[in-house]
């Protein structure tokens, strides 16, 4: 019985459709005002002589509404002829923006906005659209924000929208803590992140305001330092809580570190047609991590071995799968390189770039129009956009066409590039306040500008630097700079100068690690003395005029150039003079070792030597002559070690430093903001080349003691106890030594 039933039904349900199915052999429209009776009947997707049915017309229907032109439609037809009534929705004839000042503010929310002038109004958008701005608002701050929405119906079927914007006090952060199994401590964790806690001197600061693509930035930033000491897995995550009846919020990052991992096995799988001599390179460094605590930077410099090996072997079409495998705390690789299918780039197509010019992007991209398509370089286009600093997000959609052609859409959201600041600090050596103006996007193509005023107990400087990226499209920035200072040491080194000072420098990755600077630049200097300087000193009065070459090379080997842990950098710099009134030759050497035994306890090394001397029979200008840093020789007041002329310290034709300092993680362990190193420092400064009477002070000097880093509200203090062990007889000391700065 219910066999027969539900056979009878599937006949009535086909006899149904039959008896719907009809021919069109016309099509009316009614209703429409601005639409044509053509493009209405387009939208249906119906034409004259159609076979239809109920489905035909449901879909139809659907176009209809889905065009967003009508509030109403009804279809119906009878003798053949399809009918077609509509009710057209009215056109926005005005979108007026309340409340933002900004007229390109206004515009990129129009851009953004669902609702378009002179397009149709659909209610059901005005909510969207609400929400939309309201989360770009919270995007830059503003958390309190509200929005009142007002339609103004005018007689031609046409509306005028109004959004009234208010919005409110920014969000400020009030207090930022790290909780979790977090490792490291507040103090460590503060220096990488860019959020800032909002104090009342923070008034040109805008990181001080609550931004979720800013907190996004600190947990990548976290993430990665993270990585970068073993921690494989570690998962950031960040919460918000208002504060009671203000518009401050404390930032909370919860931060689950986990265990540290080390590199596994690794295993290369390559064609059979590559050259497996090529790879000899890059399974001699697998090796060489074999073992070694994880790095997530060994892995992306993995990946960029393999694209030099593929450029190499002029191979285009290489993918380069990573397959990762976690055993115990290890983490074992198995890299499979595969010819991929040969596909070319078509069209490379750049969307939401309203100030950066489409020139300034495509020159930073690796790939071009017309290039196999390379996953790995296509990566690492992505992230040197990225990179750059001048985008928000950077989205890259892309979809293949016919006969192997893939095009690409890059989407850009933009960012704020300029910025004022200002620092000051107060220390041992006396006050210090520095303020500038910087903008990394000037005229749309990736242009660095900056200006900046110094001033200190004995010097004011000024400077001003112009950088252009990828100078005559050497993918290399040339920076060109001007500089005019003004010294007074008077009263402990016997001089005063002014020097102005233009330059021209560069700096770029020469082989792998391995990073050249070179410099050209042309000064003039004025030196003056008072009464109570040497004669040798007051022969050197006067003005000078000096052109000059200079360079440094440094070897980078450091796994990380932020509070590195094992690793070493080593670098020589030659200022070489080409035009001069005085020619003096320039040369020094340092070299830092990084080595971190057991968790938390990093012992580092450093040796420094310098040397300046006379390429003509002129004597050394004063201002030239070599000093010991302060931070390499604790113990001892800055500039005050070394050849003494009378009453003045007139430093060396030579000086070396060395020093042995460790973290000491186990004391004041409890304490998130406190630091302490232990360190021992020796140094020497010596040679006078202008006198034979004053003593050269060839006498090593030495230091122990402790140094502490604290973070204070007001910014990090550093203080540090040394005890001298041994000096020359001149040498002025120094037991006791702290700075404190801070920024606005």
């Amino acid at each position: 019985m219910i066999n027969f039933y539900f056979r009878v039904t599937l006949i009535l349900l086909f006899l149904s459709n039959v008896s719907l199915s009809e021919i069109v052999r016309d099509i009316k429209v009614e209703g429409n005002q601005r639409l044509s009776e053509k493009t209405i009947i387009n939208f249906s997707e119906i034409k004259i002589n159609d076979d239809i049915n109920e489905n035909i017309l449901n879909k139809a229907l659907k176009n209809l509404y889905e065009s967003n032109f009508f509030s109403d439609v009804k279809l119906n037809i009878n003798k053949n002829i399809l009918n077609i009534t509509v009710q057209e929705l009215p056109i926005v004839q005005k979108i007026e923006i309340k409340g933002i000042k900004s007229s390109k503010q206004m515009e990129d929310f129009k851009d953004i906005m669902s609702l378009k002038e002179k397009n149709p109004f659909n209610a059901n958008n005005i909510a969207n659209d609400v929400n939309t701005l309201l989360n770009i608002l919270k995007r830059s701050g503003f958390y309190f924000a509200e929005i009142s929405t007002f339609t103004e119906n005018n007689p031609n079927n046409t509306v005028n929208l109004i959004f009234d914007i208010d919005r409110g006090e920014r969000a400020i952060i009030k207090n930022i803590n790290f909780i979790g199994d977090k490792k490291f401590k507040d103090k460590k964790l503060y220096s990488i992140i860019t959020s800032e806690e909002g104090k009342f001197w923070k008034f040109l600061s805008k990181k001080k305001f609550l931004n979720i693509d800013s907190v996004n930035f600190d947990k990548r930033l976290l993430t990665n330092f993270y990585k970068e000491k073993g921690y494989y897995d570690v998962k950031i995550n960040d919460a918000y809580s208002q504060v009671t009846d203000q518009n401050d919020f404390d930032l909370i990052f919860n931060i689950d570190a986990g265990k540290i991992y080390y590199f596994g096995d690794f295993k290369l799988n390559i064609p059979l047609d590559f050259n497996e001599i090529k790879f000899d390179k890059l399974n001699k460094t697998l090796s060489e991590i074999k073992g070694k605590k994880y790095n997530y930077k060994d892995i992306e410099k993995i990946l960029d071995e393999i694209e030099n090996i593929s450029i190499q072997q002029n191979v285009d079409f290489i993918d380069a799968d990573v397959i990762e495998d976690i055993f115990d705390d290890k983490v074992n690789f198995t890299i499979n390189l595969k010819d991929s299918k040969k596909i070319y780039i078509g069209r490379i197509d750049i969307f939401g770039n309203n100030i950066t010019s489409e020139k300034f992007i495509r020159n930073q991209l690796i790939i071009d129009e017309g290039d196999p398509y390379n996953k790995i370089l296509f990566n690492k286009s992505i992230n040197k956009l990225k990179a750059s600093k001048l985008f928000k997000s950077v989205k890259a959609n892309n979809f293949d066409t016919k006969d192997n052609i893939r095009n690409i859409d890059l989407t850009l959201e933009e960012q704020p590039t300029g910025e004022i600041f200002a620092a000051a600090g107060y220390g041992t050596d006396g006050s210090s306040f520095s303020v500038g103006i910087k903008e990394n996007n000037f005229n749309g193509e990736g242009i660095g500008l900056e200006t900046e005023l110094n001033l200190s107990e004995d010097a004011i400087k000024g400077s001003f630097s112009y950088t252009t990226p990828n100078f005559l499209y050497s993918e290399k920035s040339l920076t060109s700079s001007v500089q005019s200072t003004s010294t007074d040491k008077l009263t402990d080194f016997g001089y005063k100068s002014s020097l102005n000072k233009i330059s021209v420098s560069t700096r770029y990755e020469q082989f792998k690690d391995t990073y050249f600077s070179p410099l050209f630049s042309i000064s003039t200097e004025r030196i003056e003395t008072n009464n109570t300087a040497s004669n040798a000193l007051k022969k050197q009065e006067g003005s000078y005029f000096e052109g000059l070459f200079g360079y440094s090379l440094s070897y980078d080997k450091r796994n990380s150039p932020f509070q590195p842990s094992s690793g070493f950098i080593s670098s020589f710099s030659q200022n070489i003079p080409l035009i001069t009134d005085d020619g003096s030759l320039y040369n020094s050497y340092s070299i830092s070792i990084f080595k971190e035994p057991v968790d938390n306890l990093i012992i580092s090394t450093g040796f420094y030597v310098g040397s300046i001397n006379s390429v003509s029979n002129e004597d050394v200008r004063i201002s030239k002559r070599l000093y010991a840093p302060s931070s390499r020789l604790r113990g001892f007041k800055s500039g005050k070690v070394g050849p003494k002329d009378g009453d003045d310290f007139v430093g060396g034709n030579y000086v070396s430093t060395f020093n042995l300092s460790s973290t000491l993680p186990y004391l004041f362990e409890n304490n998130e903001n406190l630091e302490m190193k232990g360190f021992i420092d020796f140094g020497n400064v010596w040679g006078v080349d202008y006198s034979s009477t004053v003593d050269d002070s060839n006498k090593i000097r030495s230091s122990a003691g402790l140094a502490f880093e604290l973070f204070t509200p007001v910014g990090p203090l550093t203080f540090s106890y040394a005890e001298v062990f041994t000096k020359n007889s001149t040498d002025e000391t120094e037991n006791f030594r702290f700075q404190l700065g801070t920024t606005f």
